[in-house]
């Protein structure tokens, strides 16, 4: 499922130029912690939050699993680093970096544990895993009727549109639980969660309800 996102490369480069990213981004920002040595942006798509990262004073590595949005990166930003690489086979050693950031990817990746362990692997003590995912209460809201649990990982697979432009979105629903799972399994302790609402741009729903759910995990000096 995760090669699909090659095929959707064009598409989601239109589609980040209307998305709500910039309502979102002040909330997950507020959670990542000052520069550090190194960090590294996984599935950094087209770069806008390895740009945001940079410009914040990160000295940041982007990578992605497809080499179009990798290349797009790179045009956009000429003097950055972008590499294609898999979320769960990271080209990095044990501790290279004291940050990792994953901005609406591990609901998109296929093994959640094992993206999540690696993140866990190149991080150093003391180092902070800072995430963005589709808030599972929407993925609650789809199983009403239906026979299959909320409690159960399914894929899924969504087509959507705004101001002309059309993305069709995969990836997994997860539990709030499986989230934590993976990141107890990878050593990692939950710091901080934030819930933040939509805004008045938006629709009703989403002032009610959020969108996304953001946290910040810790690697343990011990």
């Amino acid at each position: 499922m995760e090669e699909r996102f090659e095929e959707e490369a064009a598409a989601w480069a239109a589609w980040v130029r209307r998305d709500v990213y910039p309502h979102y981004a002040p909330a997950f920002f507020d959670l990542v912690p000052p520069p550090g040595r190194a960090t590294l942006d996984v599935g950094c798509g087209e770069g806008r939050v390895t740009r945001d990262l940079t410009a914040r004073g990160h000295s940041t590595v982007g990578v992605d699993l497809s080499p179009t949005l990798v290349r797009m990166a790179a045009e956009a930003d000429p003097g950055g680093d972008y590499r294609v690489a898999h979320a769960s086979e990271l080209p990095f050693d044990d501790g290279a970096f004291d940050l990792v950031v994953a901005y609406n990817v591990l609901m998109d990746v296929d093994a959640l544990g094992a993206a999540v362990a690696e993140a866990g692997r190149v991080l150093a003590r003391g180092g902070r895993l800072c995430a963005c995912v589709t808030h599972p209460l929407n993925d609650a809201r789809a199983f009403e009727g239906r026979v299959h649990s909320y409690l159960e990982s399914q894929p899924f697979e969504i087509a959507e549109e705004r101001d002309g432009a059309r993305m069709t979105f995969r990836g997994w629903t997860h539990s709030f639980e499986d989230y934590s799972r993976a990141l107890e399994s990878a050593g990692l302790v939950i710091e901080a969660v934030r819930e933040p609402p939509g805004g008045p741009e938006q629709d009703d729903r989403w002032r009610r309800v959020p969108m996304f759910l953001m946290l910040r995990a810790l690697k343990p000096r011990t």
